[in-house]
């Protein structure tokens, strides 16, 4: 084996618990592992990461990773940590998102290598969906007891809420429809061990037992801890909502803030799990950060290889200079090679006030784009102020008194930036 998985992933805080005899089982020869992936979008958001770094890693070891697609999982819904049940989707949906999902899972893990751990990808949908409830009621569901199913902490919490939606069957039996999950792929693909959050314990334990019980065998269960941010706000989420992997949904820009923007605290724990330095690397990095933690070291690293291995090279440097351009650091030049969403992320919440296109046209004076037009400052004598003490620039190359804002100063056929200042940004957008 390359590496000791269990040890891998106890250094990076990404072991929660381990059924006894777990890391033995690994050691003896190449084992295939699974990770349930919820397909409720047709993006992963970073929340997935953890999971799918565990996948990598255990490729790296010499292991074969499987992404299995909860397609069938997905029309029902898991209550494991959720309060409220989830919308389900139809099976053109669940192949659409699969595809996505699938198309981001290939950066990280390898499906394409001729070697026997090669990824493998799976859909529940795909046994479940000729599995009659009759047969599975009979076949399956008389090995479980409803006493073990009742006695899931998951299960007991919703149950213990005052809700008054309570908790339905269809949600109670979710468990066992994920414990056949992991008995097909024992009898099918060899799979001995599932991984998981920490919140998965109970769904991934009543898969080892319906292995146990239906096929004689021994599999395995290991987590990890839920991730969490040192304030106890919600890992992964921000005022917008998720940050996706999908750049559409979430710009390579505003994905490398959210790492740049994490605390010190934060940003030791997640550099060494989501990234692939090595431990030796990641203390110098820390040492390096903790004696002057001002320069945000952790943070920057951490925001670069994420973002490198999420999106691309090319990619990060873009998302390095739109950084750059609200500190004042940024030419015109670089400000013009933003793209149009990259732009609104980089200027949400500066003020913004429309302009009709042919007054640019015809050359808009300066006075009127700060104040009349605008409203940027309160009167034409504060612009005229501005102007006179050389503080004022059109998309970050100072300009006199006497110029006129004109078609040619548009950035993206859209938008100019004035700054008043060093700490004055405003934009006009034209209509």
């Amino acid at each position: 084996m390359a590496k000791n998985f269990v040890e891998e992933l106890t250094w990076r805080g990404m072991l929660n618990d381990a059924m006894p005899g777990t890391e033995e089982h690994l050691q003896e020869a190449m084992r295939t592992a699974y990770v349930g992936i919820d397909p409720t979008a047709d993006s992963l958001h970073i929340g997935h990461l953890v999971g799918v770094m565990m996948l990598k890693h255990f490729q790296l070891a010499g292991h074969k990773p499987v992404a299995l697609i909860g397609g069938a999982t997905g029309m029902i819904g898991d209550p494991s940590g959720k309060s409220q049940e989830r919308n389900l989707l139809d099976e053109e949906s669940l192949r659409h998102n699969q595809n996505a999902i699938k198309a981001q899972l290939e950066r990280f893990i390898d499906f394409s290598t001729q070697d026997a751990n090669n990824a493998v990808l799976v859909n529940n949908y795909d046994w479940m969906k000729d599995f009659s409830f009759l047969d599975f009621a009979r076949d399956v569901g008389k090995h479980i007891t409803v006493n073990y199913m009742m006695a899931k902490d998951s299960v007991k919490k919703r149950l213990a809420t005052e809700s008054k939606e309570g908790m339905s069957f269809t949600e109670f039996t979710y468990q066992l429809i994920q414990g056949y999950d992991f008995l097909h792929l024992y009898k099918n693909l060899d799979c001995s061990l599932q991984m998981g959050g920490s919140d998965q314990w109970g769904n991934i334990t009543t898969g080892t037992e319906l292995v146990r019980r239906m096929a004689g065998g021994k599999a395995y269960a290991l987590t990890c801890p839920l991730i969490t941010k040192a304030d106890g706000t919600k890992f992964g989420k921000t005022e917008g909502g998720n940050i996706w992997l999908d750049k559409e949904r979430t710009s390579p820009y505003k994905f490398y803030q959210y790492w740049l923007n994490t605390s010190d605290e934060d940003a030791e724990k997640y550099i060494k799990i989501f990234t692939f330095l090595s431990k030796e690397e990641v203390e110098a990095l820390v040492k390096e950060h903790q004696e002057a933690p001002h320069l945000r070291l952790l943070q920057k690293r951490l925001g670069e290889e994420v973002t490198k291995m999420v999106h691309s090279e090319e990619d990060l440097e873009n998302a390095k200079q739109a950084s750059e351009v609200l500190f004042g650091k940024s030419t015109a030049e670089a400000i013009r090679k933003l793209d149009n969403k990259t732009f609104l992320d980089v200027f949400e919440g500066v003020p913004q006030a429309e302009v009709e296109r042919n007054k640019l046209e015809e050359g808009l004076d300066m006075i009127a784009a700060l104040s009349a037009e605008t409203n940027f400052l309160s009167s034409n004598g504060e612009a005229r102020r501005a102007l006179k003490a050389n503080s004022v620039s059109v998309n970050k190359e100072k300009i006199k008194e006497d110029y006129k804002i004109g078609t040619e100063d548009l950035i993206n056929n859209k938008y100019v930036i004035i700054n008043k200042g060093k700490k004055n940004t405003y934009i006009i957008s034209v209509k």
